[in-house]
């Protein structure tokens, strides 16, 4: 057994018995924890200190799982498998397994397919988690472990080591509105689909 496989394998258990767990992605380090268990989702605003009106992320495998919890829009589902996976989240309706404490009550969620390995990897194993920077509220993303707080590094279960990560934020786009609410990786490809899909 490597050692990706076997930090995935304790991952995927430390989810399961409702601890968190720290995972890389194609951007920054990500914080992870059963998105669609209400209490996961409280213990991750707990220990990033995040304010409960701001919504978290679904981090899912890929496009046809984010099916599975979501109720989007066939221009939506072009926009996502035009872009994902990639460092976009992309804006949606929820699903009814979706918790309130995930999107902070609203009616729509955000969907990340990650595009590495690893964090795929794991995802498929536990299926939907948190997607949400690995910090404290207020301070700056993590891309090198090194730099993880340590705050975050005793609240988690598993940290996943998946070497230094780029650092670029994904881009926040609501497709059916065309509206892009964070500027981040790869906007100006979003910009020039949603101004002219090629559908």
């Amino acid at each position: 057994m490597t050692r990706d496989s076997d930090a995935l394998r304790r991952a995927a258990e430390a989810v399961t018995d409702g601890d968190l767990v720290v995972y890389p992605t194609e951007t920054v380090y990500g914080l992870g924890g059963d998105a669609l268990d209400p209490d996961a989702v409280e213990r991750v605003f707990e220990l990033k200190s995040r304010e409960r009106s701001k919504p978290l992320s679904l981090g899912v495998p890929s496009v046809d799982a984010a099916l599975r919890h979501t109720e989007p829009t066939e221009f939506a589902v072009a926009f996502a498998r035009a872009f994902l996976p990639g460092p976009v989240t992309v804006i949606v309706e929820r699903g009814d397994a979706v918790p309130d404490a995930l999107t902070a009550g609203r009616d729509r969620v955000g969907i990340r397919v990650p595009d590495h390995d690893l964090a795929r990897d794991l995802l498929s194993e536990t299926g939907p988690l948190t997607a949400t920077s690995a910090n404290v509220s207020g301070r700056g993303s993590v891309t090198r472990l090194d730099d993880l707080d340590d705050r975050i590094r005793e609240g988690v279960a598993v940290v996943v080591d998946g070497g230094e990560t780029p650092g670029t934020e994904s881009t926040v786009v609501d497709p059916e509105k065309r509206t892009i609410h964070r500027r981040g990786a790869m906007a100006g490809a979003i910009e020039a689909w949603l101004d002219d899909p090629p559908l």
